[in-house]
């Protein structure tokens, strides 16, 4: 029974973690007995016997259920093809796109998305034995076409971070600078503010989590950049 890291400590790929006793998830592999780092990551453990190794990099991986932001890359015959920010390719069918009906002999599919543009969707589907293997929707509420703020683009693991702990970070967002944040969990983040200069500075505090997403009292150095920003707004 063998632990080879402390609390906090940052791993590169091939770092030895534990042995088997130990109960060790995350970004790992197993070689025998023992749990090697796959990535550069964060150990957190938890108590005697719980560690969890947290990614610090990494490409996103898509989930059936994620909220995700898409770029238009394509117009296809029946749909669209998006942009999400992974290895996988992403298709937007026109059924999913609106409730309306829509004749594709007679109508041109960039009266309703046209290349480049910006979407908040869901996905519901990924199956690897399609070409496009990842089907996304933007039919429900509060999806959809995005046509004002910001986006800005962070490493899909740090999406956490950003969130916090029972949302509690978008939750500071709204409540100290009155802005709505939806965090796509492919690490692109739309920032709605009634003041654009608020945007831009929220965009700044969005990458400043990235960066020290793996220091503690985070949340706090992030309450304390908000205050003297709104200080000095004053």
């Amino acid at each position: 029974m063998t632990l080879y890291v402390t609390n906090r400590q940052i791993v590169l790929p091939g770092d030895p973690i534990a042995t088997r006793e130990y109960n060790v998830t995350g970004a790992v592999y197993w070689e025998g007995n023992c749990a090697y780092a796959s990535t550069v990551a964060l150990v957190d453990i938890k108590n005697e016997r719980d560690i969890n190794v947290i990614p610090l990099s990494g490409t996103y991986k898509p989930r059936v259920g994620d909220i995700v932001i898409g770029y238009i890359t394509d117009i296809l015959v029946t749909g669209w093809e998006v942009d999400i920010k992974s290895p996988y390719k992403a298709y937007l069918p026109l059924q999913e796109a609106t409730l309306k009906y829509v004749d594709i002999t007679t109508t041109d599919l960039r009266t309703l998305l046209d290349i480049n543009d910006v979407i908040l969707a869901r996905i519901i589907d990924f199956n690897l034995a399609y070409e496009i293997p990842v089907t996304l929707t933007i039919k429900e509420a509060k999806l959809g076409k995005i046509t004002s703020g910001t986006i800005v683009e962070i490493q899909p693991v740090k999406v956490p971070r950003v969130i916090g702990k029972k949302g509690s970070m978008v939750a500071l967002f709204k409540e100290e600078l009155n802005c709505d944040v939806v965090v796509g969990q492919n690490g692109r983040i739309w920032i709605k503010c009634q003041d654009e200069r608020d945007e831009a500075f929220l965009a700044q505090v969005i990458k400043f989590i990235e960066r020290e997403s793996h220091m503690p009292g985070l949340t706090e150095k992030v309450r304390a950049m908000i205050k003297r920003y709104k200080l000095s707004k004053t």
